[in-house]
């Protein structure tokens, strides 16, 4: 089975599913989070990794679009049929990138808003995360982003790691980029010289789709995007919500 985000509308959405994954152990269970299929995700990751420029120290990101999408009946902004707003929507895959990047985070504050579009669901979501490494974590997701846009920076002890535009259907957030911005001590105005690479092919869906049939067919594990994956996005999306208590206490979350 091959499920698109959001893994579920609620928390106990995807557990329900885990349940009956368990019932199966023969079959595969694989979630869309095809940002990590994005070339300038995969190298972000490989440079995260080899702690070649040291450990994450904080990561900041801004993911938005201009509207809620109301067509086709409108569900997407409903929260009895969608489970959730912007955040749920788009914003899952930044987080699903943000956890990708530097592990959990426990600690959450937030502010909730469904403020300007004042549909059931929220049309932007401010968090501000900590993870018990020390490493803050910053998210923006939001609809009312009059020009598409996508950033994340990923500020490491020795660089600085970030990545603007996103290739996608709409070719709305602009030209993909990595960016690497190495850090200068003698510097009074940080580093002026990096290695920029742009991305013009989006071949995230067919790596994503190709790698869960060699799953299939080699009777491989599912390693990006399992269940485990899905939940901990979910629970990340959820302790969101919660930090707000106004969101809270009037959604019921």
């Amino acid at each position: 089975v091959f499920c698109e985000k959001p893994p579920g509308r609620t928390v106990a959405d995807i557990k329900n599913v885990i349940a009956e994954e368990k019932k199966h152990p023969n079959l595969k269970l694989k979630y869309g989070f095809n940002h990590r299929y994005h070339q300038s995700v995969i190298e972000a990751k490989k440079i995260i990794d080899s702690k070649i420029y040291g450990d994450v120290i904080n990561i900041r990101g801004v993911y938005g679009k201009s509207r809620m999408i109301t067509s086709l009946g409108g569900w997407r902004a409903k929260r009895k049929y969608a489970g959730g707003g912007i955040l749920l929507d788009q914003g899952i895959h930044m987080l699903d990138m943000i956890l990708y990047f530097a592990g959990d985070f426990p600690e959450v504050k937030s502010f909730i808003s469904n403020r300007h579009w004042g549909h059931d669901v929220e049309d932007n979501a401010y968090a501000i995360m900590k993870n018990k490494a020390g490493r803050v974590a910053m998210l923006h997701s939001t609809a009312t982003q009059w020009q598409h846009k996508f950033r994340l920076e990923i500020a490491l002890q020795e660089a600085l790691v970030e990545l603007t535009g996103i290739l996608s259907g709409s070719k709305s957030y602009g030209e993909e980029r990595l960016m690497v911005m190495r850090r200068k001590d003698d510097s009074m105005v940080g580093s002026l010289e990096g290695k920029t690479v742009s991305y013009l092919e989006d071949n995230s869906w067919k790596s994503e789709v190709d790698e869960f049939a060699d799953i299939i067919v080699k009777n491989k594990k599912v390693v990006n995007g399992n269940s485990a994956d899905a939940l901990r996005a979910m629970e990340m999306v959820y302790r969101i919500y919660r930090a707000d208590s106004n969101w809270k206490k009037t959604f019921n979350v």
